[in-house]
């Protein structure tokens, strides 16, 4: 099995060692294309305006100066000697769920694959900002392997991918698995103001407390019951239960 690792983190990522180390446990035939740089929180975005730096940085381990989007064309179409047969991208310092997976590089990674026709799978662990960057990577290593071979078996329709989030808990206290929905979240981002040295005003953007929908079944609400959550999302973004609304309005 080809399996093609990305991320949004960037190529030095410690969660990106993590998952090679998680993929390596089902294939020799790993390759990474990562961004150079991070590139959290660019969603899907592509790279137009600007060339592509490539520099090859190990076996089959490549950087390329661009986001998760363009690192998995370029693997697809450029780099790799065949299409892969499994993309995993992350793994994520810090959970992606809820709203949050419409910013997350980490997701697009995922959803472009999942566009060049591959089995595609998102990794996130979570961890709590308040105990310094201390995330628990034992956890996603420790439990992904065999979540991510029994996923392999999962009949999937066209333009559906997983979203995996790891509980922010000791490994040995995962409370299991749970299939999920993707769940509900306030804004919760706030803009600072500050002054640089000329006294001129720049902004930073920053998360806050958040609060949103904990119901069971939903992403949220597995993660605080310290569950693995698998949730399958797709790219069609259609709204069915309003199409035919909306037909006889206009008809």
């Amino acid at each position: 099995m080809r399996i093609l690792l990305t991320n949004d983190d960037g190529v030095h990522a410690e969660g990106l060692s993590v998952l090679e180390r998680i993929a390596r446990t089902m294939s020799d035939d790993v390759w990474i294309v990562a961004p150079e740089t991070d590139q959290s929180g660019l969603a899907h975005s592509l790279t137009l305006s600007e060339p592509l730096r490539l520099r090859k940085v190990g076996d089959k381990r490549f950087a390329l100066r661009g986001t998760p989007t363009d690192c998995v064309i370029m693997a697809v179409r450029e780099i790799l000697p065949g299409p892969p047969d499994l993309l995993l991208s992350g793994v994520n310092a810090g959970a992606n769920m809820a709203d949050d997976v419409t910013y997350s590089g980490t997701i697009a990674g995922a959803i472009e694959g999942t566009l060049q026709g591959i089995r595609s799978m998102a990794l996130s662990q979570a961890f709590r900002h308040a105990d310094g960057h201390m995330v628990p990577w034992e956890v996603v290593e420790r439990h992904a392997p065999d979540l991510i071979r029994r996923l392999m078996d999962v009949e999937l329709p066209d333009g559906t991918f997983f979203n995996l989030n790891f509980p922010n808990c000791p490994a040995d206290a995962v409370a299991g698995t749970e299939v999920t929905s993707q769940g509900k979240l306030d804004f919760g981002i706030s803009i600072e103001e500050r002054k640089d040295g000329r006294g001129y005003p720049y902004f930073w953007l920053r998360f806050g407390d958040r609060h949103g929908d904990f119901r069971a079944g939903t992403d949220i609400h597995a993660l605080r019951e310290n569950a693995i959550s698998v949730t399958p999302l797709k790219l069609d973004l259609t709204d069915y239960a309003v199409l035919d609304r909306v037909k006889r309005a206009l008809g």
